[in-house]
Order: structure tokens, then C-alpha cells, then sequence
């Protein structure tokens, strides 16, 4: 290589190709990537030599991870779906850090190591589920829901497992209560800090920055990276520090908005870390762990699931259901390997452990996409040895049936005069609407009237992925740029959308083109308003002339 800049082009180049046959195999991208870095790496071909540049990209990308997954926290989500979501999550970290110590200590591993591994192993990808959910159309499904939930669980214990490890120092010289004491006081420290900033700080500056797509997205950047660095300095770590970042902007309106204009940029710099880990892995560190891989990556792949349909079949709900939630903890995540490079950056454990769990990861993601999207057919060959993990009366499943919530048949998206009195005259006669506009004034006024309507950008591609689609009719847009529109019909149908679509068209050249992009409908706001007027005037001046 002659310089870092045609180093980088050349392992973007190398991981585009790479991830293309990855995408072909039905495999996540994260595993080509660590493998382009094994490839370009000391024990490959060598390219890499700029690692302080690769290092610190990887630094930002875990950061804005860290972040969204903050972000995303969404605790009303928790709050609906109550026992089940607790329960399962709890349970299945609790049994599955209990064995998975175990079965480090029977592989032969010291305390410490064992501790480690054992949590890696709780850690399943929220990123990989959701997508592999989402392209099933199984998200707003009762298990889908449910593993959303229980996976929002996990999130939390990723940052009480952090900053546990990042205090354990502390423990060789003041004992567990001073570690203990001392994560209990960062933690109120923390959240009267973050209370007051969401309180009295974060709505008025989101209100500010949100007429811009642009400043929004550095806004929430350098939000995000700014607390990391915070949290280093006050003795969290960085990854804490972000998550915390991203929380305290979980309740803002404007989060899927920010998550959706986050998300390439979160996954372009996720590249570097999985790149820069595998570059940094060596077949040392894999030698001897082929056995005790294999035994945690089973473990993973049989333990986790049976756990999980476990508790939910005490819960009282259905094989199936639990069957499926299951197979959504068949793997370990990208933060697993985040978890264990924490530990080997504090000196906890060595390298060995960082490259068995990595060994683990590679084996249980890909094992386990082919699991979840091929989980009716599995099913169908095992339902009827599952039964031991039903009860007679599924009567939970039954309740959550009866309970569950009522889902939007329209869809509004754009909500100035024409967009707000359509959706307020659909509400008004019974049509359960919600609205999608990304004028922070629109959004206010539409919510001071009681309607359902949440802030986006018609123009984000991952847009689609946040609303709750699964029962809606129509999707209607009344916005006036046949270029959105039609980016936004492409988006609908690519996530799954199977209803109709309606939208807005200034000419009749805009309609042929909106035709032809797939709408079912096309409203003429002018040109109709202009009908409707000749024809009250035509009326009112024959009423005129009639004789008295």
C-alpha cells in the first residue's frame, strides 16, 4: 500500500465484493466483513498497516451502535407486552449466564473468563433480528413483538453488564459493596444529569434543529459522541456513555426520524470495527477453541431456544409462538465481541477468549439465519415433540389476542392543509388514521387535535420499517414532489407493504409517471378543489335565478 486513503478504498472495494456473495448466501453482512478483515490482515495478505485510522473509525462506529440501540429503547414497548418481555428476557439471561459460566468452567477456564464468556453468550443481535423479521413480515407478529421485547431486555443488561465490568476494577481494593456503591452513584449521578437535559434542554434543541435533515443528523452525531467521550472522562466507559445518549433521546418524537438517517452511517462505520477486529484476530487465538466453540456455539444454538420456550410456555403461551421467539436468541451479537473487546482493552481477560466468542459468533449468526428465516418449515418437522412446552390452555396468548391493539387502516403521509383535513375527516368518520410529516409544526398541531401522528422523512428509505403496516389498507400521500412519492412507493412495496397506495399529482404527465410507479390512486388536490368549487357556484347561481 502506498497510503491510508488507497488502503481504505482498497478494503471497501475488497468488503463491497465480498458482502455481495455474502447477501447471495442469505448471510449478514457482519460476518463478511470480519472475514475481508481476516483476509487483509497480518495473518492474510497483509494490506492493513494504517490500524490507528481503522481504530478509531471502529471507536465512532461502536459509539453510534451504541447509540441507536439507545435510541431504539423503547420502553413503552416493554411496558405493553409487561410479564412476558421481563420474564423471558430476565430468565433467559439468567439461565443462560448460569450454564454458560458453567460450561466455561468445565472447558477449563478461570473465574473471570468464564464470567465474560457466559454474558457474551445472553447477547443476541437486535440489528440481525429485526431485519430478518422484517423481511419475513413477522415484526407485528405476536412473536415478533414479544422477541422485540425481550431483546429490548437484553439492550438494557448491556449496559448494566458494561459499566459493571468497567467498575470491576475497583473490587481488588474496596470489595464488591464499593463496586456496587460506585455503579449505583454513577447511575443517579447519570440520571438526575440526563433527567435535567431531557427536561429542560434536549426539546428545545431538537425543536431547533429539526427543520434541518442535515443538522438533525450531526445534532444527533455529535450528541452521541460527545456523551461517549463524557462518559470515558467520568469514569464509564465510551460505550455507556453513548447508550446513555441515545436513552436520553428515546422519548423525543423525533427519534425514528434521527434513527432512520443514522442507520447507513452507523453500518458504514460498523464496518471498520468488524474490518479492524478481524485484522487484529490470529489463527493462534483460535487454536485449541475449536472444542469448546463447538460446545458454546450448541449451546447457543439448543440452549437459548429451549430456554426461552420454556419460560414462555409456563407463561402460557402456544409451542409455536414460543418456538419462534426462541429461535431469534440462536445467536450471539455484535455486541458479544463488543462486550469481550471491552474486557481484553481493561486487561479482565486475554485474546484467546476475544477470538473463541468471535469463533462463537460466526458459527450461531450464520447457523442461525437460516433457522429464523426457514422457522415454519423447521417447525412443521418438530411440532409434535414441542409439546412439552405448552400448556394445556394457552391462556395468555389467548388474553394478549383479545387485548391487542387496534392498527391503523390509513396511512397519511404530508400533513398541511390537505394532509391534515383529509386525515382529521378520515378520523372523524371512525378510520383509524395515523400521520407522517416531518414539519415539526405540522406534527405538533396534528397531536394538539388528538390525532395519531408520528415525526418522519417521506424521503428516508428505512422509514417504512417503523410503522406498524401490517393492517393498513391505504398509504396516501398528499406531498406535491412526484420524486418523493415515488421513492416513497419503492419503499412501501420493498418492506412488505402489500395495500394500496394513493397520492397526490400536480400534472398529468406526474400521473402517468405515479401510475406507472405502482399507485392504485391519484388525487388532483387542484384540479378537484377547482370541480368542487365551479360546482357550488353553479349551484348557488341556479338557486339564484330560480323563481320565487
Amino acid at each position: 500500500m502506498t497510503g491510508t486513503f488507497q488502503e481504505v478504498s482498497l478494503l471497501l472495494a475488497a468488503a463491497a465484493g465480498i458482502g455481495a456473495l455474502a447477501i447471495r448466501l442469505r448471510q449478514p453482512l457482519i460476518l463478511a466483513y470480519i472475514v475481508v478483515g481476516i483476509l487483509a490482515g497480518p495473518v492474510g495478505l497483509g494490506w492493513i498497516t494504517a490500524h490507528d485510522p481503522l481504530d478509531l473509525l471502529a471507536q465512532v462506529g461502536v459509539a453510534v451502535l451504541l447509540f441507536t440501540v439507545g435510541l431504539k429503547l423503547d420502553l413503552h414497548l416493554v411496558r405493553r407486552l409487561g410479564a412476558v418481555a421481563l420474564a423471558t428476557g430476565l430468565g433467559q439471561l439468567f439461565f443462560t449466564i448460569l450454564f454458560g459460566y458453567l460450561l466455561g468452567l468445565a472447558l477449563g477456564m478461570d473465574h473471570l473468563k468464564a464470567i465474560y464468556v457466559a454474558v457474551a453468550l445472553t447477547f443476541s443481535s437486535t440489528i440481525i433480528i429485526v431485519k430478518l423479521l422484517s423481511d419475513k413480515k413477522e415484526l407485528d407478529s405476536l412473536h415478533g413483538r414479544i422477541a422485540v421485547g425481550f431483546l429490548i431486555v437484553q439492550d438494557i443488561a448491556v449496559l448494566i453488564a458494561m459499566m459493571t465490568m468497567s467498575t470491576l476494577n475497583m473490587a481488588g481494593t474496596g470489595g464488591i459493596a464499593a463496586t456496587l456503591g460506585m455503579i449505583a452513584l454513577k447511575l443517579a449521578v447519570a440520571g438526575l444529569l440526563l433527567a435535567a437535559a431531557m427536561r429542560y434542554v434536549l426539546p428545545r434543541l431538537l425543536d431547533l434543529v429539526a427543520h434541518s435533515q442535515e443538522l438533525m443528523l450531526l445534532f444527533a452525531i455529535a450528541w452521541g459522541v460527545a456523551l461517549a467521550s463524557l462518559g470515558e472522562m467520568l469514569g464509564f466507559s465510551k460505550e455507556v456513555g453513548a447508550f446513555l445518549a441515545g436513552f436520553s433521546l428515546a422519548t423525543s418524537p423525533y427519534r425514528e426520524a434521527m434513527s432512520g438517517r443514522l442507520n447507513p452511517v452507523r453500518d458504514f462505520l460498523l464496518l471498520f470495527f468488524f474490518l479492524d477486529l478481524g485484522a487484529k484476530l490470529e489463527f493462534q487465538a483460535f487454536e485449541g477453541q475449536a472444542v469448546a466453540a463447538l460446545v458454546l456455539s450448541a449451546f447457543v444454538l439448543i440452549g437459548n431456544p429451549f430456554i426461552v420456550m420454556a419460560i414462555m410456555g409456563y407463561m402460557g403461551y402456544r409451542k409455536r409462538t414460543g418456538f419462534m421467539a426462541g429461535l431469534t436468541v440462536a445467536q450471539i451479537s455484535e455486541f458479544s465481541i463488543v462486550f469481550v473487546a471491552m474486557g481484553v482493552s481493561l486487561g479482565h481477560v486475554g485474546g484467546d477468549a476475544l477470538g473463541l466468542v468471535t469463533l462463537v459468533g460466526l458459527v450461531t449468526i450464520s447457523v442461525c439465519t437460516y433457522l429464523v428465516l426457514n422457522s415454519q418449515t423447521l417447525y412443521e418437522k418438530l411440532k409434535s415433540s414441542l409439546g412439552v412446552f405448552e400448556r394445556r390452555t394457552p391462556f395468555r396468548e389467548h388474553m394478549a389476542e383479545q387485548k391487542s391493539e387496534p392498527m391503523p387502516a390509513v396511512i397519511v403521509f404530508g400533513l398541511g392543509r390537505y394532509g391534515g383535513r383529509l386525515m382529521q375527516r378520515l378520523q372523524n368518520q371512525g378510520i383509524n388514521t395515523l400521520g407522517v410529516d416531518f414539519d415539526p409544526e405540522a406534527v405538533r398541531r396534528t397531536r394538539h387535535h388528538g390525532l395519531n401522528v408520528r415525526f418522519g422523512d417521506a424521503e428516508d428509505a428505512e422509514l417504512p420499517a417503523s410503522l406498524p403496516l401490517a393492517e393498513v389498507c391505504w398509504a396516501v400521500s398528499t406531498l406535491h414532489d412526484t420524486g418523493i412519492n415515488r421513492a416513497l412507493i419503492t419503499a412501501l412495496r420493498e418492506h412488505g407493504y402489500t395495500g394500496q397506495i394513493a397520492v397526490a399529482a400536480q400534472s398529468e404527465e406526474d400521473t402517468h409517471v405515479l401510475k406507472k410507479a405502482g399507485a392504485e390512486l391519484i388525487f388532483h388536490p387542484y384540479f378537484d378543489a377547482a370541480e368542487y368549487a365551479a360546482d357550488k357556484l353553479r349551484h348557488i347561481l341556479r338557486e339564484n335565478k330560480a323563481p320565487a
